[in-house]
């Protein structure tokens, strides 16, 4: 006689159900971009019915912003990752997490949903918003921690980080369209250097 496995709990199948809406939308939204995907396309991708979209999300664009947080964790992940647990300095953790943004970002999807669609569709600020409730402010904390230990020079940080991170955003968007990345990593080692 064959048991039957246990019924799913209520809470595993909405977790399942929203993941499998999140996992469609994100690779229709890489593949295709914002405006060109439907949301019957992502609801027969994600095998799940059209109520279940709106019962988890309010509209395509609450489904493509939860779409754009998940990528930011996930590039804040890869970035955590390639800093080794006790870098030379400061500044050898911000040249680490560099060479993590640019093959975090590697992916053309992501390039895709976070630097092109991104701002036209949830707009820079909000963008910046997501990034500081994902990241922690990664970059932000990296140069402020060389500043105080006299690594770099004392800049104004709130400024020294929006350039840094639009130069990080340049970079993988080239990359992204062929430009080899030890190139642009070159260019990140020698805007550090001039720091100090």
């Amino acid at each position: 006689m064959q048991q039957k496995g246990k019924p799913r709990s209520n809470q595993a199948r909405t977790e399942a159900t929203r993941s499998a809406l999140l996992s469609a939308a994100r690779k229709l939204f890489s593949d295709k971009g914002y405006a060109e995907t439907s949301t019957p396309e992502i609801v027969e991708a994600a095998g799940v019915t059209r109520g279940a979209l709106y019962h988890h999300f309010e509209d395509k664009l609450a489904l493509f912003r939860s779409v754009v947080r998940e990528e930011y964790i996930a590039v804040a992940d890869e970035i955590t990752a390639s800093v080794k647990a006790e870098p030379d300095s400061a500044v050898d953790a911000l040249r680490q997490g560099s060479r993590g943004y640019l093959q975090a970002m590697s992916d053309k999807g992501r390039v895709r949903i976070m630097l092109l669609d991104g701002p036209a569709v949830v707009g820079q600020v909000e963008l910046d918003k997501i990034d500081r409730e994902t990241s922690a402010d990664t970059l932000r904390l990296g140069l402020a921690e060389a500043m105080e230990t006299q690594q770099i020079k004392h800049l104004p940080i709130n400024a020294l980080t929006v350039q840094l991170s639009a130069l990080f955003d340049r970079a993988a968007l080239a990359v992204s369209e062929g430009d080899d990345p030890e190139d642009h990593l070159e260019i990140l080692d020698a805007f550090f250097a001039s720091l100090t």
